[in-house]
């Protein structure tokens, strides 16, 4: 039931609300945001190849005669210097051949002048003479090669080098050929690794005759960098078409010996970038396939603008497209703002940013 008061106050509240209308809300004040700029910076970046490392000379030691092997002068692992005893195949035989040529030639040597004595009284044609002069040459001939072939029992190291694992022992019967062991030069070696094709056409692009861009570093398979710097020295002269790629040699000095022939590791290339202009990489997102960035323009809105990144580095990108060095860039929120937006920012000087990164990184 409707009372009298109940009308009264429903008129009181009334004449109230309309003596103190409400409001309108207040548009929600645009959100203050970091921002920065590019920044440009001598850089650089290192590129990592799988090697093989390979010394400079790596011979097979083979048997040159037919023999038992009689001794052995030299032990695996055994470093030996040039013209060092290493293996004596059984000479008798060769020796008993030398001997006999040399009777050979003594008698052809004793026909030879009868008959030139002979020739000089013109009692015996020159023929005769031309014949005997050719038996004795063809004597001494034998001579030289019975002393050749028993040279051969005797196998030196024709390098200083490092010997690998004996194939033969004492005792074993060797054939022209046989096996006897292998040689390393490891004075220097020769590391071999295999480029792409896109990275050989920029490594040939930028190289410009600066030595250094020709400097390499080894990381051994333990992990530690080798102590020595290497140098590009060759490119081999076609692609192999099944990988796309295109092998490199350097050279390594191995004054410790550190390294042997065989070992694996992993070439470090430095290629250098001058004047990059950079951007921390969490100034960029990510549609489908593409990087973007926001771009506050000259009214305070948003862009979205599209990069192309030729380099990712540890919290930085280097832009090869897409940005100039005045450009402001969103640092913070991305995932808050659209395009279009207008937005309030805090700019932050370049090296202020750069640095806090360096921190981070830390």
């Amino acid at each position: 039931m409707i009372t009298k008061a109940s009308v009264i106050l429903a008129l009181v509240a009334t004449l109230l609300s309309a003596c103190h209308p409400e409001e309108p809300e207040k548009p929600e004040a645009a959100p203050v945001l970091e921002a920065t700029t590019p920044f440009r910076e001598d850089t650089f970046v290192t590129k990592e190849y799988v090697c093989q490392i390979h010394a400079i000379r790596h011979i097979e030691i083979r048997a040159l005669e037919r023999g038992y092997l009689q001794d052995i002068f030299v032990d695996e692992g055994q470093w030996v210097h040039k013209g060092q005893a290493m293996f004596k195949i059984m000479p008798n035989i060769y020796q008993a051949e030398l001997l006999k040529a040399k009777a050979e030639a003594n008698n052809m040597n004793i026909e030879y002048l009868n008959t030139k004595g002979l020739a000089d009284k013109n009692i015996v044609s020159a023929n005769e003479l031309a014949l005997a002069k050719a038996k004795l040459d063809k004597a001494n001939a034998e001579v030289t090669m019975a002393e050749t072939h028993l040279g051969f029992t005797n196998i030196n190291a024709p390098f200083d080098g490092i010997m690998d694992h004996l194939a033969a022992r004492n005792g074993s019967l060797l054939d022209e050929g046989s096996l006897l062991t292998t040689l390393s030069d490891i004075s220097k070696l020769w590391v071999y690794f295999n480029v792409p094709e896109a990275e050989y056409l920029e490594y040939k692009t930028h190289n410009s005759g600066d030595e250094r861009t020709k400097q390499v570093q080894l990381r051994m398979a333990n992990g530690a960098v080798f102590n020595q710097p290497g140098v590009i020295e060759t490119i081999e002269a076609d692609f192999d078409n099944t990988a796309g790629n295109i092998e490199f040699r350097a050279t390594f000095p191995n004054p410790d010996r550190t390294l042997r022939h065989g070992e694996t590791g992993t070439i470090l290339m430095v290629k250098p970038y001058k004047n990059a202009l950079l951007i921390p990489q969490k100034a960029t997102f990510q549609v489908m396939d593409k990087t973007y960035v926001y771009v506050i323009n000259s009214e305070g809105k948003l862009e979205q603008r599209l990069v192309t990144i030729e380099v990712d580095l540890p919290h930085l990108f280097i832009i090869k497209d897409g940005l100039k060095d005045d450009d402001k860039i969103l640092l913070e929120g991305l995932r808050k703002v659209h395009a279009g937006e207008e937005v309030k920012i805090d700019l932050k000087p370049p090296a202020k940013v750069r640095s806090e990164l360096e921190l981070y990184t830390e």
